[in-house]
């Protein structure tokens, strides 16, 4: 009777939770928080397997995602239940997600049409140079005034003109309007609230913002980016807020639980950080690296290669927030490889260990462009390289260059970011997966130069996505004004090494990064059956010139003596 009695204290004392679906690229979590205290009370996570139909290609299963969110949901609740806290205090559930991954869907079956072809995808580079080709002067920025984003096969209309044009299913499902397109987050609101019975067809304004068909000015779908790639606007899901109720779960231990908070994953870290205000910032290390920077509510374009992206619209009414950022498509990926492909290590915490060994890359430079290069270059033909080898060079100090990379990189992106607006950051809010690696937050602080800062509960991006559900009109249980925000508790890393070592290797860096350049091109390569000019090669060119010039000189000057 206590016992029954204590446990049911417990339970009124823990007051309103809420919940955040957090889809990564290389997972699926389910995270359940504390309305009132920002606490994790309890998380589940599943892995996503990742197919690589042909070199270039990443896919997944879009059925497997979901499922991956159904079976962590299930899991939590249980452990919440084991815990003696009662799941029907769970009030909203937010929604983050992957950005860029494209998904079509069939509305009248519910069923996917095609593998979600992953943000990290090469397989529209021939689209995208022919679309840059289109246009004047070769500008790959002709787009950016509207969208904030440069052509690259990085984004979701260069990967749905590809599924239109190479997926029989596709083409006659959009004909036949039956078609419907999204981003993981539009999948996973139109699945969990009732599918082709009724699913919601929505995105947020985060999301729609990584497409290249949504003006970052009206804050909707542009007619004239959809007529550009050729898309039919009946396909595209509708633009909400990113805090605001979509619908309610139709199914499982949550049903008639509103689904009121949504934004791409990035946004969400931004969130749960609590970058509010103008010029503050974050670097989040996931899959790939992704570092924001809030600059309020007017859109700043980048002259230094970084997009410009919605950051977030916190309600209907809200007005909407903007960010530069600058994305790099390798970080952990880079982990992910050492181990599956290399098998250098048996798992994740193995390298930090490998790289301790040693304290040093003796040299040694890892530039990981397996998907191209992102910011600041937009150079998809670059592809990674392994250079400054010797004899001596040994695991440990590929494993040292490998977390250096994704450090360098950071660097890279910050520069631009300080070039930009012209204000340096004093220092870098860090978050995600790679941060427990404490050697590689100290890397990052050496190369930096300025102190690099990590919350105590690394799970940022889930917390983003619980705050935006928790505060939305209808559900109001977590309030976004800044004297009610909880105080994060934070570990520092200072620089420790001196200036010029760091300014040094960063340089040796950029010069590897010149070396990835313009490797893989789809131009028509001479492949030895053609016939070869004998001008194409310059100096045979010019010595065979320069002698026939010689000889017909020759020939006057014989002429004229005669």
């Amino acid at each position: 009777m206590n016992g029954t009695m204590a446990a049911s204290s417990n339970r009124i004392m823990l007051g309103p939770l809420v919940a955040a679906i957090d889809q990564g690229t290389s997972s699926t979590r389910f995270l359940v928080f504390n309305a009132k205290t920002a606490e994790l009370l309890s998380h589940h996570q599943v892995e996503i397997k990742q197919s690589f139909p042909k070199e270039g290609w990443v896919e997944e299963d879009p059925k497997e995602i979901l499922q991956s969110v159904y079976e962590c949901m299930d899991r939590t609740c249980e452990k919440l239940t084991q815990l003696n806290i009662d799941i029907s205090n769970i009030k909203a559930v937010g929604v983050t997600n992957q950005r860029e991954t494209t998904l079509v869907w069939d509305k009248e079956t519910g069923e996917p049409l095609y593998n979600a072809i992953v943000w990290l995808d090469l397989r529209t580079q021939s689209t995208v140079e022919r679309l840059i080709n289109k246009t004047p002067g070769r500008n790959k920025n002709h787009l950016k005034h509207k969208t904030g984003l440069p052509i690259s096969t990085y984004f979701s209309a260069v990967k749905l003109r590809w599924l239109m044009d190479n997926v029989e299913k596709v083409h006659e499902a959009v004909l036949s309007h039956r078609a419907m397109f999204g981003t993981v987050d539009s999948w996973l609101i139109w699945c969990l609230t009732g599918g082709k019975k009724g699913g919601v067809h929505c995105t947020d304004v985060t999301n729609a913002s990584r497409t290249m068909l949504f003006n970052i000015h009206t804050m909707d779908w542009d007619p004239e980016l959809c007529t550009y790639f050729d898309i039919p606007m009946e396909i595209l899901p509708k633009v909400r807020s990113s805090s605001e109720i979509y619908g309610l779960m139709k199914s499982g231990p949550l049903t008639g639980v509103p689904i009121s908070g949504c934004l791409g994953d990035q946004s969400a870290a931004l969130v749960g950080q609590m970058c509010f205000k103008d010029g503050q910032a974050k670097n989040t290390y996931g899959t790939g690296c992704f570092l924001l920077k809030n600059v309020g509510t007017k859109p700043v374009m980048s002259d230094h290669g970084l997009l410009t992206t919605v950051a977030y619209k916190l309600g209907r009414d809200k007005p909407a927030c903007y960010a530069l950022e600058g994305s790099v498509a390798i970080a952990g990926a880079v982990v992910r490889w050492l181990k599956d492909n290399l098998g250098i290590i048996q798992t994740s915490t193995e390298l930090e260990k490998l790289a301790a060994d040693v304290g040093t890359s003796y040299g040694c430079y890892f530039v990981p462009a397996f998907s191209g290069l992102y910011a600041p270059y937009w150079e998809p033909s670059a592809r990674g390289i392994i250079c400054g080898l010797t004899q001596f060079t040994n695991k440990s100090h590929l494993a040292f260059a490998a977390l250096e990379a994704v450090c360098f990189q950071t660097r890279e992106i910050l520069d631009a970011m300080n070039q930009d607006s012209g204000i340096h950051l004093s220092q870098l809010q860090v978050d995600g997966g790679m941060t427990s690696n404490r050697l590689l937050m100290q890397l990052q602080a050496d190369i930096l130069c300025i102190p690099v800062v990590k919350p105590s509960m690394p799970e940022t991006t889930a917390l983003g996505a619980a705050m935006a559900a928790g505060a939305a009109e209808g559900v109001s249980v977590w309030s976004l004004n800044p004297e009610d925000l909880t105080e994060v508790t934070s570990e520092k890393f200072e620089p420790q090494i001196n200036p010029e070592e760091s300014e040094l290797r960063y340089a040796r860096w950029k010069k590897a990064v010149q070396r990835a350049m313009n490797w893989e091109t789809t131009e028509p390569v001479n492949n030895g059956n053609e016939e070869t000019s004998i001008f194409s090669s310059v100096p045979l060119g010019f010595y065979i010139l320069g002698s026939m010039f010689m000889l017909i000189g020759a020939k006057y000057i014989a002429a004229g003596q005669k």
